[in-house]
């Protein structure tokens, strides 16, 4: 039986042949989503108003989070990876802090944003390995 280690941490990561187009499809449903609660939180509607948006969104997200993982968990100490922990910070406190959602949201976003379109060695530099990994 392979360890835990070896499970969860596997190097080369584990090859997904669906992982691109399922990770494109889940993108536009993330993003798409995520922008309706925004823009529900900027115009200050009740959070019953972008509720569904906000369950789309968590589901993507959590949906794009498992098929990162599911390649390997060195993805959670990555550039990028650290930046979905961080955006994961931010929207939780958002949801603890209705007072502050509409900046604590739009910094998340701009997290994402940052960490989707940084350079690659900074998306795949490992905090643990202080070197490049390349997932992809």
């Amino acid at each position: 039986m392979p360890r835990l280690k070896e499970l969860l941490f596997p190097w080369p990561p584990r090859a997904l042949r669906w992982r691109r187009p399922v990770q494109l499809v889940l993108r536009t449903v993330h993003v798409a989503s995520m922008a309706v609660v925004l823009g529900g939180v900027a115009f200050g509607l009740a959070a019953g108003g972008y509720r569904t948006a906000f369950l789309v969104a968590a589901a993507s997200g959590a949906l794009l989070l498992a098929v990162d993982l599911a390649r390997s968990g060195v993805y959670l100490w990555t550039g990028a990876g650290l930046a979905t922990l961080a955006k994961l910070a931010l929207l939780g406190l958002g949801q603890h802090l209705p007072a502050h959602r509409w900046p604590l949201f739009l910094a998340a976003t701009v997290v994402a944003s940052v960490g989707s379109h940084m350079s690659g060695a900074w998306r795949h530099w490992s905090l643990l390995d202080r070197k490049v990994l390349r997932l992809d």
